[in-house]
């Protein structure tokens, strides 16, 4: 095989998942961590003598003061993980996948020193370091999704397979908490993990490319550097391309016909105003802010159903935990559903019907995605203990369809020399929305006496906003198929593989 050979993609395949599986989303493991450092004594100045019994009584004190400071940690931490996508994306779609694994590598080294070094006197340097962990860890996913251009007909699953790895990765903090109760100390642990900082800066010289991995993929293609009896490193098609001609890295996904005008002229600003892609953001939003409010909230509202019980809080955080390692493998079934009518024998669409399918294909994977998190959401609500195992589990479905599909679906609908900057801008947009919840938090703690019930209930009302987005892709691939139609596209007398295609979801 010319160019980077299946050995090559599948080591920079496999490392790449335990890159994401292993650093990038390990702060939503923040409830496990919040254990040890409330053990630790982090914020401890907040708990208030009190004489009343309450869901949050440790010792005789009221530590809801303590809570909401690590809801706001955790709130600003998240906040930043989304906000801060955007000029990271325009970072990676500027100046390519080498500087901007090193400002993530240089973030995410600084955040565990961070960590490492701070003690409950100084524990408002959990604010900063949260944040360069969560800014860190989503950059380095964003340079690893990129790999799915790789593999072809399998690169939807190849990107949910990732964001499954970025989900399972919040199950690090559960590891500490497991070490540290056998005694290892919390600095040690961080500081190892500081050092694997290696890693990532091997990774990005050897196995990943300097500016951005094509697609579709030309057939000389290479990426990483020197090896010997190659002649060149670092190189890639657009090396060998005439002057003026187009390169590889701004050949669209899908022919401007296909796309309805979203094509290699497009500008990114069309992109960013679309209604497809504000609907999108919506989706995104709505259901992100649900999880957000889960994981935040995850120990008090514990804490509340067990009634104190610090043996029994525990056995639960453990369990969510465990949960999380799960979404590597939840994530690509939803890669699966994107891809399907790329799959089986006889010919398949191409062109201008393969990207009509691609985007047709997002719209059972938007439903699906919107269905799972009302399910989520309706056993959250349930003010029952053992029903949250249910939780956890739908939780960890729900949340895995929800970036994989994300990011599948920006690379379908829209150019790819815009992925990195509509990726950033749907995820700060986002984060925008996420504010809400500290207000949320503080109404539980405050009007609602710590039971989050109600909350739960009107989360419920807000996720069945997401249906509209599925809907708006659905009439957008009307539209589409019908300008295929006017302009001459064969498609009266399909194959029967076209024919699967063109059938509405």
């Amino acid at each position: 095989m010319g160019g980077a050979g299946l050995a090559k993609r599948l080591g920079t395949l496999l490392s790449g998942l335990l890159e994401c599986g292993a650093f990038c989303g390990i702060i939503f493991g923040w409830a496990s961590l919040v254990f040890v450092l409330k053990d630790l004594g982090y914020f401890e100045g907040l708990c208030q003598p009190s004489a009343t019994p309450s869901p949050n009584l440790t010792l005789g004190s009221d530590c809801s003061g303590q809570d909401e400071q690590f809801s706001l940690v955790f709130t600003i931490g998240s906040f930043m993980n989304n906000f801060m996508t955007f000029p990271m994306g325009v970072v990676f779609d500027r100046f390519g996948t080498t500087a901007a694994r090193l400002i993530a590598i240089s973030l995410y080294t600084g955040g565990t020193l961070l960590v490492a070094f701070s003690t409950p006197e100084t524990a408002v340097l959990l604010f900063p370091a949260m944040s360069m962990l969560s800014v860190g860890g989503i950059l380095l996913i964003l340079t690893n999704m990129q790999v799915g251009n790789l593999f072809g007909n399998y690169r939807s699953i190849i990107i949910t397979l990732y964001n499954g790895a970025f989900d399972s990765s919040s199950a690090i903090f559960l590891i500490v908490k497991l070490l540290y109760e056998r005694g290892l100390s919390l600095r040690a642990m961080f500081l190892f993990l500081a050092a694997c900082s290696a890693w990532h800066l091997l990774r990005t010289l050897f196995l990943m490319p300097r500016t951005r991995i094509p697609y579709p993929l030309p057939p000389d293609y290479d990426y990483g550097l020197r090896c010997r009896g190659r002649s060149r490193s670092y190189r890639t098609h657009e090396d060998k391309q005439r002057p003026g001609e187009a390169g590889p890295e701004e050949t669209p996904l899908e022919p401007a016909l296909a796309r309805g005008g979203d094509g290699p002229g497009t500008p990114f600003r069309a992109c960013a105003c679309s209604w497809l892609f504000a609907w999108h953001v919506a989706w995104l939003s709505v259901m992100q802010l649900r999880h957000y409010l889960f994981i935040g909230t995850l120990n008090p509202q514990l804490e509340h159903l067990a009634r104190g019980d610090h043996a029994l809080v525990s056995t639960y955080t453990n369990a969510f935990a465990f949960t999380q390692l799960c979404g590597v493998l939840c994530a690509p079934w939803n890669g699966l559903i994107l891809d399907r009518h790329k799959r089986g024998k006889g010919p398949h669409p191409e062109g201008v019907l393969a990207a009509l399918a691609d985007l047709r294909s997002a719209v059972l994977s938007l439903v699906v995605t919107v269905a799972q998190c009302l399910l989520f959401s309706v056993f959250a609500a349930v003010p029952l203990l053992p029903v949250q195992f249910g939780t956890f589990a739908l939780q960890v479905i729900s949340r895995s369809f929800l970036y994989g599909g994300n990011a599948a679906f920006l690379a379908i609908a829209f150019p790819p020399q815009h992925f990195g900057k509509l990726y950033g801008l749907a995820m700060a947009l986002s984060a925008l929305v996420a504010l809400l919840q500290y207000p949320c938090v503080a109404l539980v703690q405050g009007p609602l006496q710590g039971d989050p019930f109600y909350m739960n209930v009107g989360l419920i009302a807000v996720v069945l906003v997401a249906f509209v987005s599925p809907v708006v892709v659905a009439r957008e691939c009307q539209r589409r198929a019908k300008e295929l139609g006017m302009a001459g596209t064969p498609l009266a007398a399909p194959s029967s593989a076209e024919i699967h295609a063109e059938t509405p979801h």
